[in-house]
């Protein structure tokens, strides 16, 4: 058994009333979730999720394409100091990308790793100190919620059901107990809400 630092690890997804994270026409269709991710409440969460993180988890595919907009943000002056916040966070913070293709590091501070994700996870959480943070990458969220590793989730509801595209809770998932630990309704009817496992 590994030890553990007593390091949590959180999650942040925007769903759908219909609990997914994509619509019906595949994981680049996000016109349900989209509109909702730039409000003051979206905003504040999305500063709430990595203040206390000391690492990010990510998927090859987010990886990739969070290269291609953060950076240029964390650059941006006329940037909302909110996303400009995250953005400057991603860059200067030790990340982790889970791959089995990837073989050279995309971001400066990133290490590539090819394991499984409750195992990366049980290495991060021997060592180190801060959350462990996996920012809106569905595919390791599956895989955490399915080992039941995760202690936080942040969820942003976005009042549309999106009527076909990917859930983020499948059938099987292990019961498990969660405390609401702060919500927050936006102008647009989108609620940012914190939960936490209840162990």
């Amino acid at each position: 058994m590994t030890s553990s630092t007593g390091r949590r690890v959180t999650a942040n997804l925007g769903l759908t009333l219909d609990g997914r994270y994509n619509g019906p026409g595949g994981p680049g269709d996000l016109g349900a979730i989209v509109p909702y991710a730039t409000t003051d409440v979206a905003r504040d969460h999305l500063t709430r999720i990595w203040e206390g993180a000391t690492t990010a988890l990510l998927g090859r595919v987010n990886a990739e394409g969070f290269l291609g907009f953060w950076p240029t943000v964390a650059e941006d002056e006329n940037a909302d100091p909110r996303d400009r916040g995250y953005a400057k966070w991603l860059v200067d913070t030790e990340k982790v990308v889970l791959s089995t293709t990837l073989t050279e590091a995309p971001w400066a501070r990133t290490r590539m790793v090819n394991a499984p994700t409750a195992d990366v996870v049980a290495e991060l959480k021997a060592t180190g100190e801060g959350d462990i943070l996996v920012n809106s990458c569905p595919s390791v969220i599956k895989a955490l919620l399915a080992a039941d590793l995760l202690d936080r989730l942040y969820l942003l509801i976005c009042p549309e059901i999106a009527g076909g595209g990917q859930r983020l809770f499948d059938d099987g998932l292990p019961n498990s107990r969660w405390s609401l630990t702060h919500h927050e309704t936006g102008e647009l009817g989108e609620v940012a809400m914190v939960y936490d496992r209840v162990r």
